[in-house]
């Protein structure tokens, strides 16, 4: 039996499923192909934090993203979490200010996901931060999560 790799969803992802701003068109149509066509092969997650984050503010679509979020299944929070948090943002890892990019990648770090998805490609899915991110990672001794977009995260061409 073959394991299904794991994806953790930031917020950014069911936001931006649910997201009717024209300007943000293209990330939307993205989001959703990927659900329709990549999904079915990985296990899917998400944290309590992202339900918390999903739940605050006030912004178009907010119950739909709340529901989309709930058909995962939440890692539950650790207090660990929050130590490795402050280790991201005592080594600059992640402003202070940005604590939620760091707390989701604590809780794919800490519990060991294959792929962390986002669009945030100011504080995760940037190319300068994995150098960064794995030698603070292995610092700690966890695991380094594959920081990616749904644009990345598709089935090669040919294959099975």
């Amino acid at each position: 039996m073959i394991m299904k790799k794991t994806v953790y969803l930031d917020t950014t992802i069911p936001s931006y499923y649910y997201d009717d701003r024209k300007e943000t068109a293209f990330l939307r149509e993205k989001t959703r192909s990927w659900f329709k066509t990549e999904a079915r092969v990985y296990r899917i997650v998400v944290s309590e934090a992202t339900l918390v984050e999903a739940q605050g503010g006030d912004y178009t679509g907010k119950e739909k993203v709340v529901e989309f979020i709930g058909r995962w299944p939440a890692l539950r929070y650790d207090p660990i979490l929050d130590q490795i948090v402050a280790t991201y943002i005592d080594n600059c890892l992640m402003p202070a200010e940005y604590g939620g990019d760091a707390l989701h990648l604590a809780y794919a770090s800490y519990y060991k996901i294959d792929f962390l998805m986002t669009w945030n490609c100011d504080h995760l899915a940037n190319a300068n931060k994995r150098q960064h991110i794995r030698v603070i990672n292995t610092r700690m001794g966890l695991h380094i999560p594959e920081l990616v977009t749904p644009l990345e995260l598709v089935k090669e061409v040919g294959s099975q």
